[in-house]
């Protein structure tokens, strides 16, 4: 059987760039990762243990989504950070959410890049290196998520971590492997069944359609369905359906996910 994961960006919270509200339960039915926002682009501290939570409790595997410091541009404004401010930057949000994700018995087993910062580290060395440093930082068992060929997953293989290919149902797709950027024609698909007849040749096959008809090979380990996409739930539905009619499994890309830390509970004597 044909097994692929489907992932979404979640816990990013409200803004004027969502055109619809915040759908984040819905969607943590559906997937089998979950993309929690790290405070720089959308979400706080509270709404990282509520997604956290939710996700643990669904057996949903947790993912650190960082991004550029940039939470009025929503992350999604390219900025030329020095690589040290970067990496540190990374660290901050990859390792937060961890603490916060052991809090609530969960834990966290990869990092997605954000908005511009999954873009620029599709091709910019220094900022998939620093990318790739604070990873390492953290935890050299986390797996980095990112496009094919990027420069980002070719570091993080050189360097022992884990790597997963990802692609996307709901973004359009050049005919060079990279995704349309959001202004421009063809940047989103937002039709249901168009969704998963992609989500279905992306599993199957390891094929998507770019806007001008050119066919781009890929083999993702992780589908992605953006929470911001006007309606996210019924493209995530829809494609769950999909998948499941071609014989296609959805499940976490790592063994395991789930490995809630219970700490023994203290007893009069124990002190």
């Amino acid at each position: 059987m044909t097994v692929i994961d489907l992932n979404a960006d979640l816990g990013e919270g409200d803004g004027p760039w969502r055109l619809e509200p915040p759908a984040d339960d819905a969607l943590l039915d559906l997937v089998s990762s979950a993309n929690v926002a790290t405070g720089y682009h959308g979400g706080d501290a509270v709404t990282m243990a509520a997604t956290c939570a939710a996700a643990l409790a669904r057996g949903v595997a947790v993912g650190a989504h960082p991004s550029y410091d940039d939470r009025e541009g929503f992350g999604r404004r390219r900025l030329d950070v020095p690589a040290d401010v970067l990496r540190a930057q990374v660290v901050h949000q990859v390792g937060g959410l961890v603490a916060v994700a052991r809090a609530v018995g969960a834990r966290v087993t990869h990092v997605k890049p954000h908005g511009a910062l999954y873009s620029a580290v599709v091709r910019d060395e220094a900022q998939a290196g620093a990318v790739v440093d604070a990873v390492l930082a953290v935890d050299p068992a986390l797996a980095v998520l990112g496009l094919p060929g990027s420069r980002v997953l070719e570091l993080a293989a050189r360097a022992g971590l884990p790597t997963v290919v990802e692609a996307f149902v709901d973004r359009g797709y050049a005919a060079d492997g990279t995704l349309v950027p959001r202004d421009r024609p063809g940047a989103l698909v937002t039709d249901p069944a168009q969704a998963a007849e992609r989500a279905v040749r992306m599993a199957v096959e390891g094929v998507v359609t770019a806007v001008d008809g050119t066919p781009v090979p890929l083999r993702p380990a992780s589908l992605c369905v953006h929470s911001d996409t006007p309606g996210a739930v019924a493209l995530a539905r829809a494609v769950r359906s999909a998948l499941a009619d071609a014989g296609v499994e959805v499940r976490p890309f790592v063994a395991a996910v789930v490995a809630p830390v219970v700490a023994p509970v203290p007893t009069a004597d124990a002190r």
